[in-house]
């Protein structure tokens, strides 16, 4: 068994998954353990490990986190088809919407926060080309404890639109631990899916 053990402690997000793929990418790997000091690089790593098909187990001991992949029948070390709806509209264009604020427009800063709710509440309009949703920056405020338009994210969320949510947006303002809904992730996976996306729409 090919056994291997990376200590990617102190390693902001996404070098822990940058290491973890450089090792993956030299060969059938069938058990890898990552070492990591934060909860955002973990979530980050077992996602990842998850989507090349290892079976993950996650350990905590203090302040460390050992997480460890070990290779399943599911194409072990080669990348799954992303989640959500791209199965359903091979044939169809994939959209993704990238949104980096908390708020639309400039000016008054309450007439922002009723426009996104209402972008937001529309974006199901799109239909099932609507395939991704990214959070960045202040747009991860928008999923945790307290948002006002979590109501909206869950329903795109559960129609089946994959909800993606910065994990060093979230470290930056102590939000993680409040996070509500989507997946934590890492600048890595968020460039797969800007790769993979027919179209891109920003708002910032």
């Amino acid at each position: 068994m090919k056994l291997k053990k990376l200590d990617c402690r102190g390693f902001a997000c996404p070098q822990p998954v940058l290491r973890t793929k450089e090792v993956l990418d030299q060969g059938l790997v069938e058990q890898i353990t990552i070492l990591l000091d934060n909860a955002a690089a973990q979530e980050n790593v077992s996602r990842f490990l998850k989507g090349k098909g290892y079976q993950v187990y996650v350990r905590q001991d203090g302040e460390t986190w050992s997480v460890t992949g070990v290779s399943s029948a599911a194409a072990p070390g080669q990348p799954l088809e992303p989640e959500g709806r791209k199965a359903e509209v091979a044939a169809e264009r994939q959209i993704l919407v990238l949104l980096a604020t908390d708020r639309l427009g400039r000016g008054d800063d309450l007439l922002g926060e009723k426009l996104l709710a209402n972008f937001l509440s529309t974006l199901k309009e799109m239909g099932p080309e609507l395939w991704c949703l990214v959070l960045v920056n202040a747009g991860v405020k928008l999923a945790v404890a307290g948002s006002e338009v979590l109501p909206q994210l869950e329903e795109l969320a559960q129609g089946g639109v994959q909800l993606l949510v910065c994990g060093t947006c979230l470290n930056h303002f102590q939000l993680l631990e409040k996070k509500q809904v989507g997946e934590t992730t890492n600048m890595l996976d968020i460039i797969s899916h800007l790769q993979l996306a027919d179209k891109v729409i920003s708002l910032t």
